[in-house]
């Protein structure tokens, strides 16, 4: 296995935070915090996630932030997997082919990952079927870009409003395009976990990309999660906790609301602020 250049956090145990000192190690400039838990209901924690940037200040200001996370499908080890392969390999293929297109290098992890998961699958037949979502954002400067697949989300908090950026993959996000199934109803529509895409599954895979770069402002804050958060928590319960209080409490916070629904599902956030001045 490789070994990621790099300042690196990364973790799948079943309680997982980020400190406030390894906050401040991660950039000057912005605040960031992460919390997965395996929820109340799940045995094992099939979700991964990685906060990264580059080693020196040179490669900080060419290559950004990386942020990734995962929630992996397949069963006990094949989900695990999945998940560890796509946080892990976009990280590597972001930062070794980086040319200068932090969107050409997001979608080049994407493909790499996609193709990782599924030699990984011919060489243990018992993990066949294994995939994982994957939803990553690159920070360069002030400019945003993303890649996407499958059902973990990305959203914006901009000036007291919440915004999400991505849209699902999957079976509900097809019925609301088509006019089916209301918006508010597909969080709690019992088909929401159908995946019509995923990194490990199909012959290819097409991310959902930033056509054009996000330009952040002071005071903009990103949320990356999994289903075990936006499925039974509320966007606007999301957006009071995630703006009221600092990261790494708006990440315990939103953990806690998810698992006092019931935390049927493993959940996963990251939290990336960008501080007012």
């Amino acid at each position: 296995m490789f070994k990621p250049s790099g300042k690196v956090i990364r973790y799948t145990f079943v309680l997982s935070y980020i400190m406030l000192s390894d906050i401040k190690i991660l950039s000057p400039h912005m605040e960031a915090a992460a919390l997965s838990d395996v929820g109340r209901q799940r045995s094992n924690n099939e979700d991964s996630y990685l906060l990264w940037v580059p080693p020196s200040d040179e490669e900080l200001l060419r290559k950004g932030r990386l942020a990734v996370v995962a929630d992996g499908m397949g069963g006990y080890e094949g989900g695990q997997e999945a998940s560890r392969l796509a946080v892990e390999t976009v990280q590597h293929v972001y930062d070794r082919d980086f040319t200068g297109d932090a969107q050409q290098a997001l979608v080049a992890g994407f493909v790499a990952a996609h193709d990782s998961i599924q030699r990984y699958a011919m060489e243990h037949p018992e993990l066949q079927g294994m995939g994982t979502t994957c939803t990553a954002v690159s920070i360069i400067g002030n400019e945003l870009r993303f890649a996407h697949v499958g059902d973990s989300r990305l959203y914006l908090i901009r000036a007291g409003s919440i915004s999400r950026l991505t849209r699902d993959d999957s079976y509900v996000g097809r019925l609301v395009e088509s006019g089916l199934v209301r918006a508010e109803d597909a969080e709690s529509h019992p088909q929401r976990h159908i995946l019509t895409a995923a990194l490990g599954s199909g012959r290819e895979i097409t991310p959902g990309i930033s056509e054009q770069p996000i330009l952040l402002t002071d005071g903009d804050i990103l949320l990356l999660c999994t289903d075990g958060l936006w499925s039974v928590v509320p966007e606007a319960e999301i957006n009071r906790l995630v703006q009221s209080n600092p990261p790494p409490e708006a990440c315990s916070q939103l953990i806690s609301a998810a698992l006092e629904r019931g935390g049927p599902d493993n959940i996963t956030v990251i939290i990336l602020r960008i501080p007012s001045r």
